[in-house]
């Protein structure tokens, strides 16, 4: 490993868990009376608090500080084995019951810790090793907390460019606060959970939580019905856009609203037209792989009350042919778009803003594996992807695997910059589904050739799994069919 490539994932994680580590130390010793945590993922970086601690600009600023001092003194970072009673004890008395928990239900006697200087705490993979190859990063203040600000992906030598981004923030907070009232912040008290015996009852909270937001999206639009004729719906891989479509879909009819999806497949160019990517190959999540004037023009004489036909895309020829579908809006009808450039306004730049109404899906889990390791919500929807992969498109976990930098790539440059445009968004995310889907991940994820490019990968995903109590049979059983896991796992009742 390179520790200097902050332009790969192996070079980005060790190095984000090395920061962590100094942001750690820094707390404990401004306020070694207090518990860091590190609660979820931001574009830019990392949101925390320091529990019990008013995060002003000037504490912020304070602990920046420090955190320089800790980089510039260089401290050697040290990974050792600890007997597990005796990290109980640690974790115990720098209050972090997640943690410890975590520990004390792992099933080992050992518990593997980083050491700097006199701070000791776990992290789940590589570190570096010492703290003066972190000299890149900043510490802002952020809503009730702060960010830890992490180098950007294409100039390693800036911090990554901050951009507020307050709904998905708040999407963050809601999911934590949802966590925190469920008893089921971390791994260890989701585990304490399920050992009680509460796998139903968190499955059906949080079941109803999602139809609580369907209804209030599909109100939402039924709100502005009289203006909005179309509902554009985008999100990342395996957020789970397709169940959320169906959902919205269901709550407007009993608004008495009648949803029309429009497929966006079917406005592709001709095969000869498509652009091509930076190694010569067709580009087809460009954004210019869809015959745009066609679609605005479409979409603009079904809005002013003509009848079209509806094309269909032949992918064998990759020519747009007909088939005599036609289409016009009667009363109470409306259009449904999903895909990955839904919210890019250049998609329906010929129709008026206040004729749309754009939600915006993905998984933004704030469940944490403890106090400060957080899981990311990339690692959740590959958990989705690869379960989901080898059920119903027969793709094996490594070619999902070796696939997914490609996808997060176009996540990247087409999805991303434009999730702030949404007016609704939707949380996909559930609190029990990591311990379901480790009962579908985990055999797959055993499979990967160990000389197979993706089985580094495969293993880290293995331990972060490993220490997470999975649903039995029959607590699977009980997740509804319409539940948007039904998606992944089968037994839904839509049909897909």
């Amino acid at each position: 490993m390179d520790k200097f490539d902050l332009q790969s994932i192996n070079g980005r994680r060790p190095y984000i868990r090395t920061l962590m580590f100094v942001l750690q130390k820094a707390v404990n010793e401004l306020y070694p009376d207090k518990k860091l945590v590190l609660d979820y993922s931001l574009p830019s970086g990392l949101y925390g608090e320091v529990k019990g601690l008013e995060m002003t600009p000037e504490r912020v600023q304070q602990l920046k500080e420090r955190m320089r001092i800790i980089v510039d003194a260089n401290f050697p970072i040290e990974e050792d084995v600890m007997d597990l009673q005796e990290a109980i004890r640690i974790f115990e008395s720098n209050n972090q019951i997640e943690k410890a928990t975590i520990a004390r239900t792992s099933g080992v006697p050992f518990v593997r810790v980083c050491k700097m200087g006199n701070t000791i705490d776990n992290f789940y993979g590589q570190m570096l090793s010492s703290t003066g190859d972190v000299k890149v990063f900043d510490l802002i203040p952020y809503l009730q907390g702060m960010c830890l600000v992490v180098p950007s992906t294409e100039n390693p030598k800036e911090v990554t460019k901050t951009i507020p981004q307050e709904k998905i923030a708040s999407i963050f907070q809601e999911h934590s606060n949802w966590c925190t009232i469920l008893k089921a912040k971390g791994i260890g008290s989701l585990n304490t959970a399920l050992t009680q015996g509460r796998a139903k009852e968190l499955i059906q909270l949080s079941e109803a939580l999602h139809e609580h937001r369907y209804s209030e999206i599909a109100n939402q639009i039924t709100e502005r019905i009289d203006k909005v004729r179309l509902v554009l719906i985008a999100g990342p891989s395996s957020s789970g856009k397709t169940s959320t479509s169906k959902r919205i879909a269901l709550h407007l009819k009993v608004n008495m609203i009648n949803p029309i999806v429009i497929e966006l497949d079917n406005y592709f160019v001709s095969r000869d037209k498509t652009p091509r990517d930076e190694n010569g190959d067709y580009d087809f999540e460009s954004l210019y792989a869809l015959d745009l004037p066609y679609l605005n023009k479409q979409l603009n004489q079904l809005f002013s009350g003509e009848e079209i036909e509806i094309p269909r895309y032949d992918f064998v020829t990759g020519q747009r042919t007909f088939a005599g579908q036609r289409l016009k809006l009667g009363k109470g009808d409306i259009l449904v778009m999903e895909g990955i450039h839904a919210l890019n306004p250049k998609l329906t730049d010929q129709i008026s803003d206040e004729m749309k109404f754009k939600v915006y899906a993905s998984a933004l889990t704030s469940l944490s594996v403890d106090e400060n390791n957080n899981i990311s919500t990339s690692d959740n929807r590959l958990l989705r992807r690869i379960v989901r992969d080898n059920q119903y498109r027969g793709i094996n976990p490594e070619q999902t695997i070796l696939r997914w930098p490609s996808v997060r790539a176009g996540e990247i440059k087409n999805i991303f910059p434009y999730q702030e445009n949404a007016d609704a968004m939707f949380n996909s995310a559930l609190i029990y589904e990591i311990p379901m889907l480790k009962c579908y991940a985990e055999p797959l994820l055993r499979s990967v050739d160990p000389h197979s490019p993706a089985y580094p990968e495969a293993t880290r995903l293995l331990d972060f799994l490993r220490d997470i109590i999975a649903l039995t049979p029959l607590e699977i059983a009980t997740i509804p069919p319409t539940s948007i896991l039904r998606e992944f796992i089968g037994g839904s009742s839509f049909s897909y």
